[in-house]
């Protein structure tokens, strides 16, 4: 779920590749989206307290999505939140629910994994060992926090931690040759688990099979993408890479992208929505947009933005030549620790740049994000890119 099994060098894919764009929302689907946001934050902080709100992701909130898509809509689903400085001291209407505290389980049990990949990798300030044995104290009690709160709701997060601990396994004995679906399948067990349990959650247990389609592809798409985005740094550093240790091109892996997104699609179709225009638009089209930015094909005008804002790149610059050929992306910054990356955080909040900049540097991956709050209407990069024309499929956009 950017937090997920984390990919950072040789660990487990974390979960944040959908990264709607505002100006791609319309106005209702835009508070929705920014309601399960600040909900899974808030379920995170009532049941584990103010730090464990540090975890808080783009794609976990999916869970929450998914699960309120599934149910009818009653008052008790929304409650008025106060102000919060990552929303420019603003009050807004917050998603609540079994939803929200099961996307704040999957959410800490797998931060925890990343923590951990961290500290094996002996990242940055982690070669320390009081410091690494702090981080493994932080990750072994949300590994426990994220336990209880899946037992209150009857999800074993069991299924999490033995996808987190074979992945380390799979990686050590793949080389070239090796399928990359077979590195994949640890995220794509998981992310089909959490899916899945909406439906139970929901009382639709018709809707779990097709779910638990979407959740095991959306789990691939989820560590393909990270790797490819991962690569050229990856490559300068000489960590690990899934695509470069199995031999996987990139055109090949563009493929498997495409057929991923493709099936997302169909399955969703399977499954049975009270209202389902979020989840459509967030496992669809952004899906969509999100493999655009990774492999650099995308043409949308919004370039240089992700995080909750844009999730348009660059327009090509390789004479429309396919995936995998023309100029490659330069080596980004390397990623910042754990610790780092949580002081950097707690800086971007503390001066509200989270919500109000224009555009930050993402704390612990260092890409360009846009303010989350960025209400903008005024959208004057859009008038001759198609990104922005809605959905030729269904009344969504």
């Amino acid at each position: 779920m950017r937090h997920a099994l984390v990919n950072d060098s040789r660990g487990t894919v974390v979960f944040g590749i959908v990264r709607p764009c505002a100006h791609r929302l319309a106005d209702g689907l835009r508070t929705e989206w920014m309601a399960h946001l600040c909900g899974l934050c808030l379920a995170l902080r009532a049941d584990h307290g103010q730090f464990s709100r540090v975890v808080t992701n783009y794609d976990g909130l999916i869970v929450s999505v998914l699960t309120e898509a599934q149910t009818e809509r009653a008052a008790r689903q929304r409650r008025t939140a106060g102000p919060c400085p990552l929303r420019g001291m603003r009050t807004a209407p917050i998603a609540r629910g079994e939803g929200a505290r099961l996307a704040a389980s999957v959410s800490l049990v797998l931060a925890s994994a990343k923590i951990r990949d961290h500290v094996a990798d002996g990242d940055g300030l982690l070669r320390r060992r009081p410091l690494a044995a702090a981080a493994r104290r932080v990750a072994h009690g949300w590994d426990r926090a994220g336990a209880r709160t899946g037992a209150e709701l009857g999800f074993d997060t069991a299924v999490l931690v033995d996808a987190v601990e074979r992945q380390q396994g799979i990686e050590m004995l793949a080389g070239p040759g090796t399928p990359l679906l077979a590195v994949t399948e640890p995220t794509e067990t998981a992310t089909a688990a959490a899916f899945a349990y909406t439906a139970v959650l929901a009382g639709r247990p018709g809707n779990s099979a097709p779910l638990a389609e979407a959740g095991r592809l959306f789990g691939r798409l989820a560590h393909l993408l990270d790797a490819v985005e991962d690569q050229p740094a990856d490559a300068a550093s000489g960590a690990w890479n899934p695509l470069t240790a199995t031999g996987t091109s990139r055109a090949e892996a563009r493929r498997l992208a495409d057929d991923a997104v493709h099936g997302i699609r169909l399955a969703l179709r399977d499954a049975e929505f009270t209202d389902g225009r979020l989840a459509h638009v967030l496992l669809t089209h952004e899906l969509g947009a999100s493999v655009d930015r990774a492999f650099g094909t995308t043409a949308c005008a919004h370039e240089g933005h992700g995080g909750s804002g844009t999730l348009g790149g660059p327009a090509r610059q390789d004479g429309g030549l396919p995936p995998g050929f023309g100029q490659q992306p330069p080596p980004r910054p390397g990623k910042r620790g754990f610790l780092a990356g949580c002081a950097v955080f707690v800086g971007l909040c503390c001066t509200c740049r989270i919500c109000c900049a224009d555009e930050y540097e993402g704390p612990w991956s260092r890409k360009k994000r846009e303010g989350c709050c960025d209400r903008s209407d005024a959208c004057d990069c859009c008038e001759n890119c198609d990104c922005c024309d809605g959905c030729s499929c269904c009344d969504c956009g």
